[in-house]
């Protein structure tokens, strides 16, 4: 499975993922090939491309959940998009709490991992795909942490709204490739920064809300300028939960840029920043998603490629592995093998996480 960009999908290509309208309406089963005529439709969607299988490759297994998944990103994506667009334009909110409320019943109460699969993205629907998929990994946070209900609630509702500033700019400027990438992210910033000023008025809470999204924008512009995290500024728990549930989607997603990384990747720079990703946070984020789970390939530091037999909950990234080349089994928990580790999920294999120029992922 590999992600396809718009301009470079050709007539016979397998769809590895359905694609649905705005109602949540099936429109193309998986494993249907390409016509001009789904081309077109996929173009007309503005979807910035789609997950496609490889000739030969069978077609990943997808449960119930998966697809209702799938169903219920795209129904409230739209509701949040309505939504935040009636905030900007009004200063009132209107859905918001049902809709956090929505988010909290369906994932701010999961006693399981899930699997977390980044959906298609658009040029029109991505800032508020980005915001959902913040709010569902805020929700599983909080709730993984034990924190409390008024406090859940916060952290789901500045994740919804934490992104509205991008909203007021043009899709040929948060789409522009040819720019100077700095430049850009600068601007991307500074209206993200501005969008948070409507949250003064939105409710009783609603300087809260925007002192959360601030602290955490503020502290991923510092990392992600200097490298490093040097400002003495406070956060509050729900701010570094924010930061690291708005990170780890950016990592896992399709990004402005076009390109995406794995859950291994996000992982290895949350472990390699704990001055910047809170350490009990990322601890929480892990135990509600499965990453290296059995069935999972990967690939070592060594340039060996295996397949996890054994998860690791002590060391996520450490795990228990069936090598390829002789069939052995290493547990990369064990201080004999601590020179070896995991560097990436495997990009080649039938029906794991599979990337070209962008990623993938999803729930």
């Amino acid at each position: 499975m590999k992600f396809v960009e718009t301009a470079d999908l050709k007539t016979g290509m397998r769809l590895a993922r359905p694609i649905y309208n705005k109602n949540g309406v099936l429109l193309f089963e998986r494993d249907s090939r390409l016509t001009p005529l789904t081309i077109e439709s996929v173009k007309n969607f503005g979807l910035l491309g789609v997950y496609i299988l490889d000739p030969a490759e069978p077609l990943p297994p997808m449960s119930e959940e998966d697809l209702e998944f799938e169903r219920f990103q795209i129904t409230t994506v739209f509701s949040i998009q309505d939504e935040l667009e009636k905030i900007l334009e009004t200063g009132h909110k209107s859905r918001l709490d049902s809709i956090v409320a929505t988010i909290l019943k369906n994932y701010g109460h999961l006693e399981n991992k899930i699997s977390f699969y980044q959906n298609l993205r658009g040029q029109d629907d991505f800032v508020c795909r980005h915001s959902l998929n913040t709010a569902i990994f805020c929700a599983m946070i909080t709730h993984a942490m034990n924190v409390m209900v008024d406090e859940q609630l916060q952290t789901v509702q500045a994740a919804v709204l934490h992104d509205i500033g991008k909203l007021r700019i043009p899709k040929e400027v948060l789409f522009d490739r040819s720019g100077e990438a700095q430049e850009r992210q600068d601007r991307v910033y500074r209206a993200q920064l501005a969008g948070l000023d409507v949250l003064e008025n939105l409710s009783a809470a609603g300087l809260n809300l925007k002192r959360i999204c601030n602290q955490a924008l503020l502290a991923q512009q510092e990392f992600d300028a200097s490298g490093e995290f040097k400002s003495k500024m406070k956060m509050s728990l729900k701010a570094k939960i924010l930061l690291v549930a708005n990170r780890y989607d950016e990592i896992t997603a399709v990004n402005l840029q076009g390109n995406a990384e794995s859950e291994v990747k996000a992982l290895q720079e949350f472990y390699d920043h704990p001055d910047v990703y809170d350490r009990e946070v990322v601890a929480a984020l892990v135990r509600c998603v499965n990453t290296l789970f059995p069935g999972v390939s990967v690939e070592l530091n060594t340039g060996e490629k295996a397949l996890v037999v054994g998860e690791n909950p002590g060391d996520i990234l450490r795990p228990r592995v069936l090598t390829f080349s002789d069939n052995s089994i290493l547990d990369l928990a064990a201080l004999e093998n601590r020179d070896i580790y995991v560097v990436d999920i495997m990009k080649t294999l039938d029906n794991r996480y599979i990337m070209s120029s962008m990623p993938q992922g999803s729930v």
